[in-house]
C-alpha cells in the first residue's frame, strides 16, 4: 500500500491531541470548544460542493471586477485613452 503523506498528518496530529488530552473523550472536546473559542472562524463555512462552487464563481467574478477596474483607473503609458 502507498503512503498517503496527508493521512500520515492527520494521523499524527490526532495522536498528539488525544495524548494531551490524556486520551480522554471529554477533555479532548473540551480542549477543542476552547481551542474553538480562541480562533473564532472568520470565513465563510462551506457545507456541501454546490455552496463550494457558489463561493469560488462569487470570488473569480469579484477578481474579475477588481483587475477590470485596476485597468480602467491606469493611465495609459503613452497619454492616451
Amino acid at each position: 500500500m502507498k503512503s498517503n503523506p496527508i493521512l500520515e498528518e492527520v494521523w499524527r496530529i490526532k495522536d498528539q491531541l488525544a495524548a494531551e488530552a490524556g486520551y480522554d473523550v471529554d477533555k479532548f472536546f473540551d480542549n477543542l470548544r476552547k481551542w474553538s473559542d480562541e480562533h473564532p472562524h472568520k470565513g465563510p463555512i462551506v457545507r456541501n460542493a454546490e455552496e463550494l462552487r457558489r463561493l469560488v464563481e462569487e470570488e473569480e467574478r469579484r477578481r474579475g471586477e477588481h483587475s477590470a477596474l485596476s485597468l480602467k483607473e491606469s493611465p495609459s503609458k503613452h497619454g492616451h485613452d
